[in-house]
């Protein structure tokens, strides 16, 4: 039965060759184009959700700010500034917190390696803040650790970029940088990341040291912000609401006062980059989906033809006692055949052209932004079932039609 029917369909095939051709064509560049672009949306994705943890993964920046609401007989524009003591408070107090971190900052600070000389933003942090902020060494170096934060080291941290100024080619472990005047020695450079989330500029360009050695040197008496990290991201409100409780009953604001303790929370910035990019992957398919569409009408096309010029065909075989319903599986055959070939050949393509930009290992600029893209198994198995409802549409009044032929009539069909 198999091999008539595969028989059948290649000879129908052979006579319709350019029709043939150019469906089958139709077919496989809907497919590629459906693929392609479930492939390069979810490389795009990919990189928006990566740009954004360069900045913070899973983290919540409270900063402080100024009232702006009455509060038990206090008025508005009060500032409120927070310590190194409601970092340990935090801890203490609020539970589920994995990690946290003082942060002091401070632009304009000056690096000079003998002639060379840069200016930056520089900051005052502990051993949490590199994985908070996703700054991890490249090899050969590290992060500062808590005997530098405990000794008030003069260690420093560099970011990729700002390191490639001061030292050019040169390997700036174990170097000594002058920070405003004050020698310190480079213990890491920063793993090259992408970053499309920031304040104060970007890592690259950043320069890290102990927090307890900024405040000696400096003498600051305020954090400019202090950086917390769930131990479970469904935390997050409950943990927001427990912070927000503790300091506005010790620095005295309504906890409904957003501007007396803004907050920057990129656990909220994660789900939001998700939705963007699984509305980007449906919105891609939606015109790949189209796409394919069009093609699936080619297939109706030349199966409503093969109906026709194998009306006398169908009636000898329904005259001899065949039953309708073979006639029905015949051409539904065909069609999902005809479907399943030219995804075969789109996705053979667009596998391929997959493969190479990814051996091509592009970076830099859009490369950067675009992402690798993925052929997800999802998008494999969402294209096969569209070509199968394609196919089987696109078969099915065609077969109905070839059912229903006279077999009287159908031998006097020229």
């Amino acid at each position: 039965m198999w091999g008539n029917l595969f028989r059948e369909f290649f000879t129908d095939l052979g006579k319709q060759k350019l029709r043939s051709s150019l469906t089958l064509t139709a077919i496989a560049w809907g497919t590629l184009s459906v693929v392609l672009l479930l492939a390069f949306g979810r490389g795009l994705g990919n990189s928006m959700v990566e740009g954004m943890l360069g900045a913070g993964n899973q983290v919540i920046v409270i900063y402080g700010g100024q009232t702006s609401m009455n509060y038990e007989g206090l008025g508005i524009g009060r500032p409120v500034r927070f310590t190194e003591d409601d970092v340990a408070l935090i801890n203490r107090a609020v539970q589920g917190i994995d990690h946290s971190s003082p942060q002091y900052g401070r632009w304009g600070a000056r690096l000079q390696v003998d002639d060379v000389v840069t200016n930056t933003y520089m900051e005052g942090v502990n051993p949490d803040f590199e994985i908070m902020r996703t700054m991890y060494p490249a090899a050969g170096g590290r992060f500062i650790n808590e005997r530098d934060v405990d000794e008030q080291r003069r260690v420093l941290f560099l970011g990729d970029d700002i390191a490639e100024r001061l030292f050019k080619d040169e390997n700036p472990i174990g170097r000594q940088v002058m920070l405003d005047n004050v020698p310190f020695t480079v213990i890491g450079v920063m793993k090259p990341k992408m970053q499309t989330s920031m304040n104060n500029g970007p890592d690259a360009n950043r320069a890290i040291i102990p927090h307890t050695t900024f405040r000696n040197i400096y003498g600051n008496r305020n954090v400019g912000s202090i950086l917390i990290r769930p131990s479970d991201p469904s935390m997050q409100e409950d943990i927001k609401t427990a912070v927000t409780s503790l300091m506005s009953s010790k620095y005295k604001f309504d906890p409904a006062d957003e501007q007396a303790m803004p907050m920057w929370d990129f656990i909220e910035m994660e789900e939001m980059n998700q939705k963007v990019a699984t509305g980007l992957e449906v919105f891609l398919f939606v015109i790949g989906f189209f796409t394919l569409m069009i093609a699936g009408v080619g297939v109706a096309n030349i199966m409503f033809v093969v109906v026709k010029e194998r009306t006398k065909e169908i009636g000898i075989k329904l005259a001899v006692g065949a039953r309708k319903i073979h006639i029905i599986v015949q051409f539904i055959f065909e069609s999902l055949f005809i479907s399943f070939l030219g995804g075969f050949i789109g996705l053979a393509i667009s596998s391929a052209i997959v493969f190479g930009v990814l051996s091509m290992n592009l970076s830099g600029g859009a490369a950067d932004f675009l992402g690798s893209p993925q052929i997800s198994q999802t998008a494999v198995i969402v294209t096969i079932s569209v070509l199968a409802i394609i196919g089987l549409v696109a078969g099915i009044f065609p077969a109905l039609k070839a059912a229903k032929v006279d077999p009287v009539e159908s031998l006097r069909y020229e």
